[in-house]
């Protein structure tokens, strides 16, 4: 008991040092706190077409720096969100290739997201060269985000995240469970998480601050009871309520008599 306990710890602690690891990073080079495609088109540039846009975008940063960046930012933001499905492939793998399944698991995870925070950049980038004032360009991406989190479509996606499949636990359809089921994870993350994503990305100077605050609700949502999917408010009311209850709690120690 008390190894399996250091491995549930372990589920929690690694993901959420790479995500403080990745920050640091980030905040280390200043380049990387903006999104390597956006930072080359701050300027008054919406005249040109689109295409130009996006190949001046990505003609000013070089391959590796995009990747580098876009990885490090993928890991601060999406790794304390593996925890808990990496806990499950953990708990449901042998001790002699628990590290193989767990690397399965976010090969896939990774893999997905990686190609879902390219894939959001280029729309950022659509989207500034259409709408070039910023008030109006963050108005509309917090609309959009304020109409996917009511959505029915939001409610399946954050079902899936909810989701644990069973794992095989020998040979290749092992390392096959654990891969389908990080690309799965991903897939449900991303579909979820994207219209958040996208306002962050909109947001320009404060995007750093905006990604922080999305990925603390993204994180504290995660902790809502799956239902049926439905057009209605949904956010993180079980953490708001965790958190009032610890201050009321700690309010009440502070007031008693001694």
């Amino acid at each position: 008991m008390k190894h399996a306990g250091q491995r549930l710890d372990a589920s929690f602690v690694v993901p959420v040092s790479i995500s403080l690891i990745a920050w640091s990073a980030l905040l280390v080079d200043a380049g990387g706190l903006m999104p390597p495609a956006l930072c080359s088109i701050s300027g008054d540039y919406w005249r040109l077409p689109l295409s130009t846009w996006l190949h001046l975008a990505f003609l000013s940063n070089s391959p590796s720096k995009f990747a580098s960046d876009s990885v490090l930012m993928v890991a601060a933001m999406m790794a304390p969100l593996a925890a808990s499905p990496l806990r499950h492939v953990l708990e449901r793998s042998f001790a002699r290739r628990r590290m193989r399944s767990a690397l399965c698991f976010v090969a896939g995870y990774a893999a997905v997201w990686i190609a879902a925070w390219i894939g959001l950049q280029v729309v950022a980038i659509a989207f500034t060269w259409a709408v070039p004032a910023p008030l109006t360009r963050v108005g509309l991406g917090f609309a959009l985000a304020v109409l996917w989190q009511f959505s029915p479509a939001k409610q399946w996606f954050l079902n899936v995240c909810h989701r644990r499949p069973s794992l095989a636990a020998f040979g290749m359809a092992a390392d096959r469970d654990a891969l389908r089921f990080g690309l799965a994870s991903g897939v449900s993350c991303a579909g979820n998480c994207w219209a958040l994503m996208l306002l962050a990305l909109l947001t320009g100077p404060l995007h750093v601050l905006t990604t922080i605050v999305v990925m603390c609700f993204i994180f504290a949502e995660r902790l809502e009871r799956p239902a049926p999917p439905a057009w209605r408010s949904r956010g993180p009311g079980k953490a708001v309520r965790i958190i009032a209850e610890k201050v009321r709690t700690r309010l009440a120690l502070l007031r008693a008599p001694t």
